[in-house]
């Protein structure tokens, strides 16, 4: 006699993981200023190492209070966003004069990329989280893993290993926006030089007490004349 439980598929018989992410931004930078947060990232995606897509908005807007901006695959990143919409919408159902803050929307992201790693099928993001509310600057990052830290100026990819060693010599507390722009262009050009995924067009978005605003993306000027860039084999015995 046949069992009936052989017969019937289990109900993940068919789910997969993702193994290989396809679509992919690359770095992003955050640092605290003098009157709130800003963040960098450039506009490119590449479709696995082909530099594909070179207008892709990785920075978004979150509730009121908060930025938050993306490297790793495009689409569990847009699965990220429609997560943080129904958050937000859920919160404003409450109508209780209350809004999410950045902290808050912070541990809530801690809490989605560990739970997700926990059941071997992580988000494949590593996340900038910037706000600020009553006054308050916050920034963080979160990684797809669950991996997660606060600090003055953070990094994902490349940058974390590049950009913030940049960070730890010239930001300082007091920073203007125009001088927190100017180190942020400096660590993405940094970037551009050493990252095959990176391109030179950027876009930077600041959050103050005052709400968001986001620049036009614009491309940072570039000098590829450096004799290393001309013969990178040079001295490297053995070398083809």
């Amino acid at each position: 006699m046949t069992s009936v439980q052989g017969l019937v598929a289990s109900p993940d018989a068919d789910s997969q993981r993702t193994l290989y992410p396809y679509v992919t931004g690359t770095s992003v930078v955050g640092v605290k200023y003098k009157d709130g947060i800003l963040l960098a990232a450039d506009t490119g995606a590449s479709y696995g190492s082909t530099l594909r897509y070179k207008s892709v908005e990785r920075i978004k807007a979150i509730g009121k209070h908060s930025l938050l901006g993306a490297s790793g695959e495009i689409s569990d990143f847009q699965e990220i966003l429609r997560y943080l919409d129904e958050l937000i919408i859920y919160d404003d159902m409450w109508d209780d004069g209350n809004s999410l803050g950045p902290k808050e929307v912070h541990n809530y992201l801690n809490r989605v990329m560990y739970n997700r790693r926990n059941k071997f099928n992580p988000l494949w993001n590593s996340l900038v989280l910037g706000g600020v509310k009553n006054g308050e600057k916050y920034l963080g990052t979160v990684n797809m893993i669950g991996v997660h830290y606060e600090d003055n100026h953070v990094a994902t990819g490349f940058g974390n290993h590049l950009a913030r060693p940049i960070l730890r010599d010239e930001w300082k507390e007091d920073m203007s926006f125009e001088d927190a722009v100017k180190l942020l262009e400096k660590c993405m050009l940094v970037l551009l030089y050493r990252d095959r995924s990176a391109i030179n067009k950027m876009q930077i978005a600041k959050i103050t007490d005052e709400g968001t605003t986001f620049y036009p993306a614009y491309s940072l000027k570039t000098f590829w004349g450096f004799s290393s860039f001309a013969n990178p084999t040079k001295g490297a015995e053995g070398s083809w």
